[in-house]
């Protein structure tokens, strides 16, 4: 296995240096994650909104980030992500339905992290949440969107779209 993070094995529960997807933590098991952002960004907006939903997850799931290694030189490396994260595209018609959709199966045990145009705009998070308390539902736009769950929930919504190239 060349790439952990393209072409994951089932976990060993034996030789585990980190947290494993199933694992007892009172919520729905996460077993598939996507980033859902608008091809119509330029590059550095289109990671910006990646980096903005990557924040949110782990502070939503840290049982999805590994633990602290070092390598043969006794540096230590940061854990990062156990699961795959695959970045795909839509337009902002398509990620404003996609929202929707995704809010009617949040009861299903699906998790879905929004960035919006008021937060890439926001000067400040106060600035932030006083523009987003003001703002309906059909008034946000969409930059991007995380949705992470059971595998089989997430690939029924994001199965269609394609990877950001």
């Amino acid at each position: 296995m060349d790439n952990f993070l393209q072409y994951p094995s089932p976990p060993d529960p034996q030789k585990s240096a980190g947290p494993t997807l199933g694992s007892n933590t009172g919520k729905a098991d996460v077993t598939r994650c996507a980033f859902i952002i608008d091809h119509a960004l330029p590059p550095g907006l289109i990671a910006n909104t990646a980096a903005a939903l990557s924040m949110t997850l782990g502070k939503l799931r840290p049982d999805l980030v590994g633990c602290d290694l070092r390598d043969a030189d006794g540096v230590g490396h940061p854990g990062i992500t156990t699961i795959v994260m695959p970045i795909l595209v839509s337009d902002a018609e398509g990620l404003r339905a996609l929202r929707r959709q995704a809010a009617d199966r949040e009861a299903e045990g699906l998790g879905v992290v929004g960035m919006t145009d008021i937060a890439q705009r926001a000067k400040s998070y106060d600035d932030y949440s006083r523009r987003l308390a003001a703002a309906r539902q059909e008034e946000l736009r969409y930059l991007g969107l995380c949705l992470h769950g059971p595998a089989a929930l997430v690939r029924s919504l994001t199965g269609s779209l394609p990877l950001l190239k």
